[in-house]
């Protein structure tokens, strides 16, 4: 297969098969209250469930990196593999002799499986679309947006869908999404397959000042992004309690608020076509990071309104950036660690969410005050230092 052969239908499927298996990743957040009640868990446990994600994401990444999966193994093979595996530990949510412990381990597998899935699918894009890239990744970190927001959906609509059918949904979607990237998705034409295992790729990959400059900007938007996905039911669940008239869905509206984004993304990605990657990562990083620095004022302003289309704004803008950094990132590496490099920036990247969920949580516990969301701005305002350096090194 070339280039110029490749099938119109491989972007849709790829799109398609991102957002049936990304609806995993939130899908315990979207049943938290139904979790919350039926398991007796203790009352800070959003935070911790999701971190238990991204610690399972982060620990799938680095070993899929040191040992080099992604380049060494079919992808899609790979990414049917984690599909189905990550489906199965979600179902475990269902499970009623669950603890708190046995939750945090059944969230913890289901983001290591995800490592499988998310920069698998960003890999096998890069191996089909080294042109229109940014635009292709656009559409692909669109679907895992709208992936992240489906479950908030289900839980929300008017059709008595239990907690339990939410996670049954989103299982099954997964294993078709597993089943069609593998039937409909062969390998690349602009795939290179490492041939032995590769230690150094680890390491290797950071040598190239252009590739690492991309990485700090990711890590930066990095430090916000699911930090802001998490919280984003806190903040309607506070509006409420804080206007009592206001009656707010908060389902429909995490739904929206965090769906959005998968507008900005690929609007982003045309617009990088046009104005240049660096260009637009720019500027959605910064009109992030003012929602960030607003966000203490905007999040109790008494006209809902306002603080809908507030958290709107936000949700479109934060996550716009993403699809641009990996572009970045996979045309600053080496080729045939493609998938290894887009792995290894993915896994540091989630790391940091860690950090930044927890201290969120952790102050979230202490105190009522709005103004804790203003620390989510260190990320962008470095992620910003970063592009601004991108500059000088003249990346594009």
């Amino acid at each position: 297969m070339t280039a110029s052969s490749i099938p119109k239908y491989i972007l849709p499927v790829i799109v398609v098969a991102q957002f049936c298996c990304t609806s995993l990743w939130f899908a315990g957040n979207s049943v938290m209250e139904d979790l919350v009640k039926n398991y007796d868990l203790i009352a800070n446990a959003l935070g911790h469930l999701t971190s238990a994600v991204q610690v399972g994401f982060i620990t799938g990444t680095l070993i899929f990196a040191i040992l080099t999966i992604a380049d060494r193994f079919a992808p899609s093979k790979v990414f049917l593999v984690c599909a189905l595996l990550g489906a199965c530990s979600n179902l475990g949510l269902l499970w009623s002799g669950n603890t708190f412990e046995s939750l945090l381990l059944i969230r913890f597998l289901t983001g290591f499986f995800l490592a499988g899935i998310y920069p698998v699918g960003m890999k096998i894009a890069a191996d089909y679309f080294e042109k229109g890239l940014g635009r292709s990744l656009g559409f692909l970190v669109g679907a895992l947006v709208l992936g992240t927001a489906f479950p908030h959906l289900l839980k929300g609509i008017a059709f008595n869908f239990s907690w339990k059918s939410v996670l049954i949904c989103t299982s099954s979607l997964a294993m078709i999404g597993g089943l069609s990237m593998l039937l409909f998705v062969p390998n690349g034409p602009f795939r290179k397959a490492g041939k032995k295992l590769n230690f150094k790729a680890f390491f290797k990959v950071f040598q190239n000042h252009k590739f690492r400059a991309a990485a700090l900007g990711y890590f930066g938007h990095m430090w916000e992004l699911y930090t802001f996905w998490a919280f984003v039911p806190i903040f309607f669940i506070n509006y409420n309690n804080l206007y009592l008239t206001a009656n707010l869905n908060v389902s429909v509206l995490s739904f929206l608020t965090i769906g959005i984004g998968g507008i900005g993304c690929v609007l982003a990605g045309y617009l990088s076509s046009i104005f240049g990657t660096k260009r637009i990562a720019f500027l959605a990083l910064f009109l992030s990071c003012c929602c960030c620095l607003l966000s203490p004022l905007l999040l109790e302003i008494a006209y809902p309104f306002i603080f809908i289309g507030f958290l709107l704004f936000w949700g479109l803008t934060v996550v716009a950036d993403s699809p641009l950094f990996s572009t970045l990132v996979a045309q600053n590496a080496d080729p045939q660690i493609k998938g290894t490099a887009l792995t290894i920036v993915n896994c540091i990247g989630f790391a940091i969410t860690i950090f930044s969920i927890q201290l969120i949580n952790y102050l979230q516990q202490s105190t009522n005050s709005n103004i804790i969301y203003i620390l989510l701005a260190i990320g962008p305002i470095l992620g910003l230092i970063a592009l601004s350096m991108k500059s000088k090194n003249e990346i594009s």
